[in-house]
């Protein structure tokens, strides 16, 4: 995992997979600006091969603290095999779920 501040927002690039042993540095990584009035995060999906219950609710958590900042999470790049969890979770239409990088950081 990965996490760069610009600008325009804060990245979170994963690889792998995003399981119960990746989870809880997952929720870290998307807490830490939450101290910011607004903070915006993307969530760079490119590299994830596996998406569980644990990525999951890292992710939901994450926007509901975000949501309550006026911030926001947005999804980038998912693999066919995640964007499919997404959409079956209901994530996808939740956070907005973008084909790359650039487009979640400047939608």
């Amino acid at each position: 995992m990965i996490r760069t501040v610009t600008q325009a927002g804060t990245i979170v690039r994963l690889q792998g997979e995003v399981d119960l042993g990746s989870a809880g540095r997952l929720r870290q990584a998307l807490t830490a600006d939450t101290a910011d009035p607004a903070p915006r995060i993307v969530v760079d999906l490119g590299g994830v091969t596996f998406l569980d219950s644990s990525g999951i609710n890292a992710l939901v958590a994450a926007y509901r603290v975000l949501r309550d900042t006026s911030g926001w999470l947005r999804l980038a790049g998912p693999q066919p095999p995640v964007q499919r969890i997404l959409e079956l979770s209901g994530l996808a239409g939740l956070l907005g779920c973008y084909p790359d990088l650039r487009h979640a950081l400047h939608a």
